[in-house]
């Protein structure tokens, strides 16, 4: 009973090593003045995006009776089948908020996001909620080979709540961009 059952483990063992070696798509070459061998080539990639070309804003002597805008081309480069992407931001204010502040006081911001480069309005954005469905028309990352940007950052502050801030008193935040391939 105990050399029957090794028989049949050593010829479960040789059949799934014959298995092994018939599903290689590699060829190998014979004996002879040449010899010819082949190996597949594969190769797979995740999902990736990559935001680039951003710049610091700085809203400098704005006169408060009209309101402050400040629209910046950037680049998004996306790698899926669709170069498609979704976009989140979060601002430095409580729970998120897009708010500026100076100690205890604080102005908020607007953020807007258009998916095409030269825009001054765009999609409103809410912190913490992704806006879907965006797609770039870049190639390469960081928007090589002659396309500079492929989407647009608006960053806008209501003439009303600038002149609710405090002159000569300077107001900072931070806001973070988190873009994700869809």
């Amino acid at each position: 009973m105990n050399s029957s059952f090794r028989a049949v483990a050593v010829c479960a063992c040789m059949l799934a090593l014959a298995g092994a070696s018939a599903a290689e798509a590699a060829t190998q070459g014979s004996l002879g003045s040449t010899s010819t061998g082949t190996v597949q080539v594969s190769v797979s990639v995740p999902n990736r995006v990559q935001l680039s070309g951003l710049t610091d804003v700085a809203f400098t002597n704005q006169d408060p009776s009209v309101a402050a805008l400040n629209a910046q081309n950037v680049c998004v480069w996306s790698n899926t089948a669709t170069r498609g992407y979704n976009i989140d931001a979060t601002g430095s204010g409580a729970a998120g908020a897009f708010t500026l502040a100076s100690g205890a006081l604080t102005v908020p911001y607007s953020v807007q996001w258009a998916a095409s480069s030269g825009a001054v309005s765009g999609t409103a954005l809410t912190s913490g909620t992704a806006l879907a469905g965006l797609t770039s028309t870049a190639t390469n990352a960081g928007c090589g080979a002659g396309l500079a940007s492929t989407a647009s950052l608006i960053v806008g502050i209501a003439a009303a709540n600038l002149q609710s801030m405090q002159a000569a008193t300077s107001y900072t935040g931070t806001l973070t961009l988190l873009v994700a391939p869809e």
